[in-house]
Order: C-alpha cells, then structure tokens, then sequence
C-alpha cells in the first residue's frame, strides 16, 4: 500500500507556519462517490482540517460522518467500495451531488467514477495529482475554491 506525506507552507501578512497534514495512503482519499478528498477545501485548510472521508478520524466534519453515502449499507457489499459497483449505481443522491459539484465547480463525481472503474484507481490518483497540481508552486488546487490554496496563485485558476 503506497503512502505519502503532505506537507505545505501557509503565510500571509500575519502568520507563517508549515503544517504537516496526514500520513495516509493515496486511496484513502478518494471517497466512495469519486470526491478526491485531497482537492476539497476542508481537507486542504490549515485550521480545522479534514482527514478524508474513508478516514474515519477524529477531526472529520459531521457532514462528512453523517453522509448518506458514505454510509449506505449497500456501499458495504461491494468488494471495491464505491458507488459504481452499486446495483442502484447511480442513486439519487449522487446524481444529486453530481450536478452540483458539475454546476459549481466543473468537477463530475460519475465521470470519477467511471475512470476508476474503466482505467484503475492508481490511474485516476496519478491524473488528479496532474490535473489538481499548481504549476506556481507545486501544491494543490483546491476544487472548491478554484485557486491554490498554498500559494494563492489564481492565474493557475481551475475555469
């Protein structure tokens, strides 16, 4: 199981700090509906940070312990753990979520899920990290935001 630090440097006019986040595997942050945990905005904040949604820590907000994927006993019976080996694939409620993430921040959950499905998960890992990388300072970019949330850089914008 391959692992990885994250590491990055936050600073402003009033604070400087480096916060090392988690110490967890890749695949660990990619939630069963195809959110990539590592470019949502409470993941990649340095106060009150998000461990992920499969991470089952402390520090997880409740919307995230109270979500009807994450925790839908069908999710359970699938040996890969997510929603596209469902029975009911896609359920109302990712469609749901779906549009909402395509409509504001021009990410779909299904399309994910299909290349995780259609070209392996260790695929769709290596082409976040190259579609979510900030050219101007080598963090991520956050999906919520648009905007590296390291370096603030907004020229390398998500549009």
């Amino acid at each position: 199981m391959k692992r990885f630090l994250i590491f990055f440097t936050f600073s402003d006019n009033f604070h400087s700090f480096s916060m090392n986040l988690f110490h967890q595997p890749k695949e660990q942050l990619i939630a069963p509906c195809g959110m990539n945990c590592g470019i949502c905005l409470a993941f990649l904040r340095t106060k009150n940070n998000c461990p992920g949604c499969r991470s089952g820590a402390a520090g997880q907000p409740n919307y995230c312990r109270r979500c009807i994927i994450l925790n839908c006993e069908k999710l359970e019976k699938t040996s890969s753990k997510f929603c596209y080996e469902c029975d009911t694939f896609p359920c109302k409620r990712l469609k749901q979520l779906d549009k909402r993430y395509r409509t504001k921040y021009r990410m779909s959950m299904l399309e994910n899920l299909a290349e995780i499905r259609e070209l392996g998960l260790e695929y769709f890992i290596k082409s976040q990290e190259e579609k979510w990388h900030c050219p101007a300072c080598g963090g991520s970019l956050c999906v919520h935001r648009g905007f590296c949330l390291k370096c603030y850089d907004k020229k390398s914008a998500i549009h």
